[in-house]
């Protein structure tokens, strides 16, 4: 597959080959109940020794159930599983599911965060893959694919996706959704002045955020740099491929 192809056209390419084998008997299965999912779910991660994901958002369950499955990735990764997950850059926007998502980085749940907009996606080995049913966030019910043509173009999808994606340990990720805005305008050349009139707030509001990006990107004040440029360009290190 060209390498060059965008997430749209691969989306594209994938909706034509479900256009293709409509009529053709296919290993795919519709599950409406969320609790059906979750354990196909996890009978497939018993066995598999490679997981691919996609996530678009975090996940809605309660503080103790986030526990017990954040320590079933981990005995997971303990036990050899290869894991890899591209999140959305707005889930490093919540403080606790950015801590998590850096705590299973460390461990080996190896992340990378992408901006543009991705579907959850599950491909366990090249057995099987799980996708959500419906492309709007936290919705009810998966499918359950093992048809081969079919995961083959989900793995092509996500290794494409990696390849542009950015490392979930780079500086720029820690800064809050405002900072990236501020930062964003400044990149364009901006004042102080010109950002507070295009975000609509103070000129003080600018340049606290802009202390707080110089803070969280470690770029102390020195008489040899300029941490407005270099903030700039650790933005554009972080965002542009």
């Amino acid at each position: 597959m060209d390498e060059s192809l965008s997430l749209a056209q691969l989306a594209h390419r994938l909706e034509e080959v479900v256009g293709e084998l409509r009529g053709i008997p296919v290993d795919v299965e519709r599950l409406e109940d969320n609790e059906l999912v979750r354990r196909q779910i996890a009978q497939a991660a018993g066995s598999a020794r490679e997981l691919r994901a996609m996530h678009p958002v975090g996940s809605t369950e309660k503080a103790r159930d986030e526990q017990k499955s954040r320590r079933r990735v981990l005995d997971a990764l303990r036990d050899g599983l290869a894991m890899r997950t591209i999140i959305h850059a707005s889930m490093l926007d919540d403080p606790a599911k950015a801590a998590r998502i850096r705590e299973l980085h460390a461990a080996g749940d190896l992340h990378r965060v992408v901006d543009e907009p991705i579907q959850q996606l599950l491909v366990f080995d090249r057995t099987v893959a799980f996708l959500r049913v419906t492309p709007v966030a936290y919705a009810p019910g998966a499918l359950v694919i093992r048809q081969q043509s079919l995961i083959t173009t989900f793995i092509d999808l996500f290794e494409q996706t990696w390849a542009r994606a950015r490392e979930v340990t780079e500086p720029i990720h820690r800064l809050s959704a405002r900072e990236r805005e501020v930062l964003a305008l400044i990149a364009e050349g901006r004042s102080n002045l010109a950002v507070a009139r295009a975000l609509s707030i103070t000129e003080a509001a600018v340049g606290k955020h802009v202390a707080s990006v110089f803070g969280k990107l470690e770029l102390p004040a020195t008489a040899d740099d300029n941490r407005r440029v270099l903030a700039v360009l650790a933005y554009l290190r972080g965002t542009v491929r």
